[in-house]
């Protein structure tokens, strides 16, 4: 698989994929990485990328024609043609499709990814018209310029590749990974004591010592019965959603054993269950 960076800050990156488990898959041969410096394609000798927006307003805006010209110098596919091809020009943009750990999974099956970092107040609308195939966004607020984001959709694209981490089913069993049926069909030998996500935020993990500052580690993850390490694990990643991410559960993968566990969460001490998120009640809108 292989990423291109467009950036007008390509020292951003310098060191940032030097280490860890990014090093190691470009090293592997199974990642490559190239970083492009948007003023080179420039012809002004001021190596201008940037100019006042039409209709007035703050800031600047970045020009089409460099970042045209540098999508074109990397001889992609046409645009119409590209998903066909495995490749995609994404534009970093706070007004982007949020990215998540399912477009994370899209973008692993894609052979070359393109990513475009905005800057300054914006990006000319017609570089999303005519060059990018789609526009994301790492979250609901606003960076300094893309070069972030484009990290983060990088690592946690690539680290969904085959080969890359040191155990395939690292990436399927933490938060926001497939259901318990889905991984069953993929990892040989059943799946022990882990439990899959589901669309939930992971459950806790603990390590020696057994005992850290007067916190032990719950007894049950040593009683080497793994059906119950399973639904604790399931109710600890459900109570962990339910505390941080509650917005989560209305789109989870939830059985009736879940459902109820939730209920008896929200209930108020001494009082009657009140219905989990995303369950259906008589009362519910």
């Amino acid at each position: 698989m292989r990423f291109d960076i467009i950036t007008i800050f390509p020292g951003f990156f310098a060191g940032i994929f030097e280490h860890g488990v990014v090093k190691r898959a470009i090293q592997g041969g199974l990642l490559a990485v190239e970083v492009h410096d948007l003023r080179q394609f420039t012809h002004d000798r001021h190596r201008t990328v940037d100019d006042r927006p039409f209709g007035g307003g703050e800031g600047m805006v970045l020009k089409p024609e460099p970042l045209a010209e540098a999508v074109e110098h990397l001889r992609l596919a046409p645009k119409a043609e590209r998903a066909a091809q495995g490749e995609t020009v994404i534009l970093l943009s706070a007004q982007g499709r949020r990215f998540s750990q399912a477009v994370a999974r899209e973008l692993a099956q894609a052979k070359r990814v393109v990513l475009l970092c905005g800057r300054y107040e914006g990006v000319d609308e017609r570089v999303n018209e005519l060059v990018a195939d789609q526009e994301l966004s790492i979250g609901d607020y606003v960076l300094s310029g893309g070069e972030l984001g484009a990290a983060v959709v990088l690592d946690a694209a690539m680290r969904l590749l085959p080969g890359v981490l040191g155990n395939d089913a690292s990436s399927e069993n933490e938060s926001f990974g497939p259901a318990d049926e889905l991984l069953q069909n993929r990892i040989a030998g059943g799946l022990n004591s882990t439990h899959g996500a589901g669309g939930l935020l992971d459950y806790p993990h603990y390590t020696r010592p057994a005992e850290f500052r007067g916190l032990a580690v719950p007894e049950v993850l040593s009683s080497g019965n793994h059906e119950q390490i399973r639904r604790w694990r399931r109710e600890q990643a459900l109570k962990k959603t339910l505390r941080n991410r509650p917005d989560l559960l209305c789109d989870a993968e939830l059985s009736a054993e879940d459902r109820s566990y939730l209920r008896a969460l929200e209930a108020p001490a001494g009082g009657p269950e009140a219905p989990a998120r995303g369950a259906q009640s008589n009362d519910s809108v």
